[in-house]
């Protein structure tokens, strides 16, 4: 650093130095102490540059690039056994009652319900999967009367019988893995596990589906955890220019470092649900940018970073100009927001002068 001034050198190992971690909406911050010398003498005409010191709001924030596709990923597995003589095409969206594939002609339709549609149900069954078949009987409109709980009545059957016969199905009052098949909402399909003409048996995947809500998913790194709890609201750039809002519904659990050998940074992973899906119309798997928000600071005092000196006893300080003349002054450290860093102590006041390095 040989013909640099010591203010200079200082500033420089604060810019080498200063590790901000965004932490329950303050930054912790660490430093190598310059080693200990005596201050240079100030000269009259101080720094050749000079910013001012300003009281207003810091928000703490991130912004992050995340992929743009589908919640609820799953597989469904083909209930009965045949020949698979019709699938629904990727990217087709399906709704309760419409077709999810064809085995020898019988096609396998989509109820909604959270668990799997295992047996065939008939009269005198119980559990939860009798419920959801009975809730989607109701919601089609064809349960008129019919009690909705855990047992599969005659009652039941009978609206199965409807059922059938709405689709020119053999109307038996039963209902089984080979007409049926659950999720938890309308899904989009991902991808085929089979082409028409493959043979299939029970357990043989043919579809990946996800849900048919556009979400995005991206990775935080933990140290900035605090600004992306549930219910946080964001803003997503999507690739044509708008934007859209929206908010973090999920939060992973572990953290997991990255597949890049050059970036070993513990990250979670987090999901964003947008507040109007059905306008975000950009393709799957496409690049995103989120904007996160966290913890606001109001009316305080910052600088900019670039004003930071490291003190030769430890800590920070700032290079204080008034009256033609400049002087050190330690401060604490708060919040850093978009290049600026709250700043307290040494009798500091809006609108005071401090030094920065000159462009």
């Amino acid at each position: 650093m040989r013909g640099r001034d010591p203010v200079t050198r200082r500033r420089l190992l604060v810019a080498l130095t200063v590790i901000v971690v965004a932490a329950g909406g303050g930054a912790a911050v660490t430093a190598y102490s310059a080693p200990e010398q005596k201050s240079a003498p100030k000269d009259s005409g101080g720094p050749s540059a000079t910013a001012t010191v300003q009281r207003g709001d810091l928000t703490d924030s991130s912004r992050q690039t995340g992929t743009l596709g589908y919640a609820k990923e799953r597989r469904i597995n083909a209930g009965p056994s045949g020949t698979l003589t019709w699938i629904a095409g990727a990217g087709s969206t399906i709704e309760r009652d419409e077709r999810l594939y064809e085995v020898d002609g019988r096609p396998v339709r989509l109820m909604y319900g959270s668990g799997p549609m295992y047996r065939t149900l008939k009269p005198g069954d119980e559990g939860r999967d009798v419920e959801e078949l009975e809730e989607n009987l109701r919601d089609l409109g064809l349960g008129s009367g019919l009690a909705v709980d855990d047992t599969y009545t005659e009652g039941t059957a009978d609206a199965v019988r409807r059922w059938q016969e709405s689709h020119d199905l053999k109307q038996t009052g039963r209902v089984g893995p080979d007409q049926v098949a659950f999720a938890s909402g309308s899904v989009r399909v991902k991808e085929t596990g089979g082409a028409v003409g493959d043979p299939v048996g029970p357990g043989k995947p043919v579809l990946t589906v996800t849900g048919a809500e556009r979400v995005v998913r991206f990775q935080l790194p933990v140290s900035d955890g605090s600004l992306a709890k549930t219910g946080t609201k964001v803003t997503v750039e999507l690739p044509d220019g708008t934007s859209a809002p929206g908010e973090v519904t999920g939060v992973g659990k572990t953290a997991k470092t990255s597949d890049d050998p050059q970036d070993k940074t513990p990250k979670i992973d987090i999901t964003v649900s947008f507040d109007d899906p059905a306008k975000v119309r950009a393709f799957d798997q496409s690049p995103v940018t989120v904007n996160l928000t966290g913890q606001t600071r109001k009316g305080v005092l910052s600088v900019p970073v670039n004003a930071l000196l490291a003190l030769p006893g430890g800590g920070f300080g700032v290079e204080v100009v008034e009256g033609g003349r400049s002087r050190d002054v330690k401060v604490e450290l708060g919040m850093f927001s978009d290049g600026r860093v709250e700043v307290s102590g040494g009798g500091l006041r809006e609108g005071m002068k401090v030094g920065v390095p000159s462009l």
